[in-house]
């Protein structure tokens, strides 16, 4: 007798797994609803905070719209889906120290439904965290000219954002494996965002903040979500976002996956 063959596994056989991973990171949110406030509740004070203190901004002679919540909204859906990002950098340090992860890294199949799983889940966080920013802008008398078009962009822009930061937070967590990689984390998102066009046009821009600005990625990720809501969108300002963003996914997917390596259950 002959024994039987087993059949080898599929290109895709890590898909399922993926996807579970994905669902248990969003059932964590509905399990404690409280980890959810930080992704919906910073990015709205942002928007609320520098929209009345920033208000001056309109007096400037190159700043592109009259109307500064419609300035300042794109910004808020961004630094919220870069906090989506990160904070599936913090499930994944919980995950390692309770020995999930350990399981995970001994099973059998391949370690892309690792990567891919939390992505998933970033994207969902970050979508719940647009429509919300988006609908309080909207309330505060937020303009789009851009329209649909101008929409599609912004949650381009903000899913594209929300997948670079959790390629960002799992490499660095995938090195770091414990809580001490929170601060950096939260650091090097902060610096990025505050460093860029996010609050000041780069025309106004003087000092030392002007160059950084200038080549910060993030700047151009910025310029794609934030034109179709100070005028109408152009692919000349379109492609150098989706330039940044393609730039930015590779590096740091090639980031996170060469990380994974480091860990040894």
């Amino acid at each position: 007798m002959t024994a039987p063959a087993i059949p080898a596994p599929s290109a895709f056989s890590w898909v399922p797994l993926a996807l579970a991973l994905g669902h248990r990171s969003l059932l964590g949110i509905l399990r404690i609803p409280a980890a959810m406030v930080p992704l919906v509740a910073m990015p709205i004070f942002f928007l609320v905070a520098f929209s009345g203190s920033f208000s001056s901004l309109l007096a400037l002679p190159s700043f592109p719209t009259d109307n500064v919540v419609s300035w300042f909204a794109p910004f808020a859906i961004i630094q919220g889906s870069a906090f989506a990002g990160f904070g599936i950098g913090f499930a994944t340090v919980r995950d390692i120290e309770t020995g999930f992860y350990d399981r995970l890294l001994l099973s059998p199949g391949s370690r892309v439904a690792l990567l891919v799983g939390p992505a998933l889940a970033t994207v969902v966080r970050a979508m719940v965290t647009a429509t919300a920013v988006l609908t309080v802008a909207l309330v505060m008398g937020a303009r789009i000219p851009g329209g649909a078009l101008g929409l599609l962009v912004l949650f381009l822009a903000a899913m594209g954002t929300a997948v670079i930061s959790a390629g960002w937070a799992l490499g660095l967590v995938f090195r770091m494996p414990n809580q001490r990689s929170g601060p950096i984390l939260q650091l090097v998102i902060f610096v990025c965002t505050f460093l860029s066009t996010g609050t000041v046009p780069l025309a106004d821009q003087i000092g030392w903040t002007e160059p950084f600005a200038r080549l910060n990625p993030l700047s151009d990720v910025l310029a794609l979500a934030r034109q179709g809501f100070v005028g109408e969108v152009t692919w000349a300002v379109t492609w150098p976002g989706l330039v940044a963003l393609g730039g930015a996914l590779v590096v740091l997917w090639v980031w996170a996956a060469t990380g994974i390596r480091k860990l040894t259950p």
